[in-house]
């Protein structure tokens, strides 16, 4: 009986173990350099790369979730995007840490691969700087998914951040992909950088003559009755300019989303007309004097003749 445990032994350790063991040093990738830096990529090797990887990914997971599980939803979707640029830094550094504890010198490689990592450098360019562009919008915190932005002249709600694009979605409901370099070379307006709430503002003229106390109190109260405008700072009104053919006045307001304030200032303007209809207050159309000058007729005697040359 000890005689045949020990043959079922030897067998799983020759033949079965030493099977497995030959398939995993089976060398994908020779590189014979000089003695200390030899490199071979082997199938064990690409298997706990591998393996490393799904590891990590799983712990990842759990610890965004333990981490995200008492957040406010606008805190999640921030913390997410930070920890999406964490999560790729943690893949490198596995990779790293995994090659060089297989016994793989990450030097050696590196110098080997220089020509070709030139070659993308140069032609990868754009990308890269998409990269770097993405880690300098986390660092600073120049942008986070919630914010509402104005770049190019369009508004839109950022959506999602990724290693090389950010993803807004615009008023009209488009998602605009914007490479990351776009935020760090050009100007940006962020509404929500410091706070939710945001000025805005309706310009109105009236006719000359109107009663301008009294037009202060109608814009105040149609703020006063537009939802989507906050109490707190209040609303209030300001005399811009005496206009070519108006009294120009502007209301201006607070909302706690910038994302649909042009709808808000639809329903304002709708409000103000019909109390301006109401109250008889005029909102006037611009006015222009035409001049009309007659070109002096052949007999004017302020006009010289024409001097005639003899032939």
């Amino acid at each position: 009986m000890q005689g045949n445990v020990e043959k079922v032994k030897e067998v799983i350790e020759q033949d079965i173990w030493g099977l497995i063991q030959d398939f995993l040093n089976i060398t994908l990738y020779p590189f014979n350099g000089d003695e200390d830096g030899k490199i071979h990529i082997t199938v064990g090797v690409v298997l706990l790369v591998v393996f490393t990887f799904v590891v990590t990914t799983i712990a990842l997971k759990l610890i965004r979730i333990f981490l995200t599980r008492k957040l406010e939803e606008n805190d999640k979707l921030k913390f997410i995007s930070v920890f999406k640029f964490i999560k790729y830094l943690v893949y490198l550094i596995v990779v790293i840490l995994t090659l060089s504890s297989s016994g793989i010198d990450i030097t050696v490689l590196l110098t080997a691969s220089a020509a070709l990592f030139v070659g993308l450098g140069l032609a990868l360019q754009e990308l890269f700087q998409d990269i770097i562009g993405g880690l300098f919008i986390i660092v600073d915190k120049s942008l986070l998914v919630g914010d509402i932005i104005e770049i190019e002249g369009r508004v839109g709600r950022v959506i999602d951040i990724k290693l090389r694009t950010t993803r807004v979605l615009t008023r009209d409901d488009k998602v605009m992909i914007i490479p990351n370099h776009k935020f760090i070379s050009e100007i940006l307006f962020n509404f929500t950088q410091n706070h939710r709430s945001t000025r805005e503002f309706v310009s109105v003229g009236v006719a000359y003559g109107s009663d301008t106390e009294r037009v202060q109190a109608i814009l105040l109260e149609c703020a006063k009755e537009q939802t989507g405008i906050v109490k707190k700072p209040e609303p209030f009104v300001l005399f811009d300019d005496f206009g070519d053919s108006a009294l120009v006045f502007s209301l201006h307001f607070f909302v706690t989303d910038s994302f649909v304030d042009p709808k808000i200032k639809s329903q304002l303007r709708f409000k103000i007309d019909n109390l301006f209809r109401l109250n008889g207050i005029t909102i006037p159309f611009p006015q222009r004097d035409v001049h009309m000058f007659h070109p002096a007729s052949a007999s004017n005697p302020t006009i010289p003749p024409k001097n005639e040359e003899n032939s």
